[in-house]
C-alpha cells in the first residue's frame, strides 16, 4: 500500500512538474512573438507590399517601416530585419522620380561595436526609380554577431530624390535594433 502511494505521488509530482515547464515554453514563445517585434525576414515579397502599405499612416506620408513600432529584439547570432517602404509625393515631378535612401547609425549603447555592418543586406540604394503615387517597399536585413554585446541601436535612413541630377533631402524615418543574448 506504502508503494502505491508513493508512486501515485511520484506520477502526481511528475505531471505537475510537465504541465509548468509546458506553460512556461507556452508563455516565452508568446513572449517572442510579440507582432510587434516581428522578424519580418520570412514574408514573401506580395506579403511584405501588403504590410508596408499598411504600415503608412496618412496619405502625406514618405517613407514607412513595418513592423509599424520601428523596433525589432534579435537574438545573437540570428537574423531580422525591417522593411521600408519611400512613396513618391512629388507632384511637380515627371511621371516617375529616382530615389536613394542610405542607413546610418544615429544612437548606439553598443560600445566599440561596429554596429553597421550588422546590416547584412539593403544598407543603400541608388536609382529607385517610382512612379508618382506609388510604394517602393525593400527589405533591410539585420544579422546579430553570436558575439554582440546585448544592447541597443537606433538606425537613421535617409532618403533623397534626384532633381536635374542631383540628390536632394526627401525624407528621413528611424528605427531600433536590440540585440539580446541567446
Amino acid at each position: 500500500m506504502k508503494r502505491k502511494t508513493k508512486i501515485i505521488i511520484l506520477v502526481i509530482v511528475s505531471l505537475v512538474i510537465i504541465a509548468i515547464l509546458v506553460n512556461e515554453l507556452i508563455l516565452k514563445e508568446g513572449v517572442e512573438r510579440d507582432p510587434a517585434k516581428e522578424r519580418v525576414l520570412p514574408l514573401t515579397e506580395q506579403q511584405s507590399a501588403n504590410e508596408i502599405g499598411k504600415a503608412f499612416g496618412s496619405d502625406e506620408d514618405k517613407s514607412a517601416i513595418y513592423p509599424k513600432s520601428r523596433s525589432l529584439i534579435i537574438k545573437q547570432g540570428q537574423e531580422g530585419g525591417i522593411i521600408l517602404g519611400i512613396k513618391n509625393l512629388l507632384e511637380n515631378s515627371s511621371d516617375v522620380s529616382i530615389f536613394s535612401y542610405n542607413v546610418i547609425v544615429a544612437e548606439s549603447t553598443c560600445g566599440d561595436e561596429n554596429v553597421l555592418d550588422w546590416i547584412s543586406n539593403g544598407k543603400s540604394e541608388d536609382n529607385i526609380p517610382i512612379s508618382f503615387g506609388d510604394i517602393y517597399a525593400t527589405k533591410i536585413h539585420i544579422l546579430i554577431p553570436k558575439k554582440a554585446p546585448p544592447c541597443t541601436v537606433r538606425y537613421h535612413i535617409e532618403i533623397k530624390n534626384e532633381i536635374d541630377g542631383i540628390y536632394q533631402e526627401y525624407d528621413n524615418i528611424l528605427f531600433t535594433v536590440t540585440s539580446k543574448a541567446r
